[in-house]
């Protein structure tokens, strides 16, 4: 790795509106660390021919969609932690001497968020959607939950998302729109903008429940607004978005006890107005 000048990417498609270089910029500046982090357009099926070509420039790689779940599966030398092969899905490639290690850190990133927030222990949890986002989230609630459902919309990727849990058996719902959300005291909505709306629009009138949205532009999404107006509470997205930036950072540069989030999350909350 590079002694002098730091050089991440976040890689993904699309790839032109990622936050994640103004993140690390920042960070880096706050720091006081040499570096340069761009976001480079890897589409699916080219993250292999990246490495090859291009990898032994830079210190480490973001990854975001659609490449969490491609960087398990390359020709080229990886090691993947436990928890990467475990969650099925990674977002963090470290070059260490010329040898790739990976892991994610979605999970440790959300429950930074959580903690953040004041929350580290919950009875019922409540997961919409079950995709690789999905499945870094269940990793993580298995430390801090009692119990967690998984509202999905089809059973495909059911396997994948139980083997997450190693402490709790999840149990899976099939998707509906009218779902009595008072039975929980943490929802988290990892689905795609408007996948939610339809929950939304059938939120009691009283919610006492943290919410959880991993969507952060634009903000509030209608879940979020409504779940508020209800009276229950909200964490964005960007939330997740800095810790796990903040994380990554952490495994290449070791940052001691320099506390940056507070900064960082102002600079981010800038950039989505």
């Amino acid at each position: 790795m590079s002694e002098k000048v730091l050089k991440g990417a976040v890689l993904g498609f699309p790839i032109e509106h990622s936050l994640s270089p103004l993140l690390h910029k920042s960070a880096f500046k706050l720091l006081d660390i040499a570096g340069d982090y761009t976001a480079i357009e890897v589409r699916s099926g080219n993250l292999e021919k990246f490495l090859i070509d291009q990898g032994s420039d830079f210190d480490y790689f973001s990854l975001t969609m659609p490449l969490k779940e491609e960087a398990l599966e390359l020709g080229i030398s990886i090691e993947i932690d436990e928890l990467g092969q475990r969650i099925q899905s990674l977002n963090t490639l470290v070059n260490r001497d010329g040898q790739w290690s990976a892991t994610s850190t979605d999970g440790s990133g959300f429950l930074k968020s959580l903690t953040n927030a004041g929350y580290d222990r919950f009875e019922r949890v409540l997961i919409l959607g079950a995709g690789g986002t999905a499945r870094a989230v269940a990793g993580a609630l298995d430390d801090i939950s009692d119990s967690v459902d998984v509202m999905r919309r089809s059973v495909r990727r059911s396997a994948a998302i139980a083997a997450c849990f190693t402490k709790i058996e999840c149990e899976f719902l099939d998707w509906d729109d009218q779902i009595d959300l008072r039975n929980y005291d943490l929802v988290v909505n990892t689905t795609p903008s408007g996948a939610a709306d339809l929950v939304a629009d059938n939120l009691p009138t009283r919610i006492d429940a943290v919410l959880f949205d991993v969507l952060y532009k634009p903000w509030p999404t209608l879940l979020a607004r409504r779940w508020s107006d209800a009276g229950g509470r909200t964490i964005s997205g960007l939330e997740l978005l800095l810790y796990q930036g903040i994380d990554q950072l952490n495994l290449v540069t070791p940052m001691s006890d320099r506390s940056i989030d507070n900064e960082l999350r102002i600079v981010l909350s800038k950039a989505i107005g």
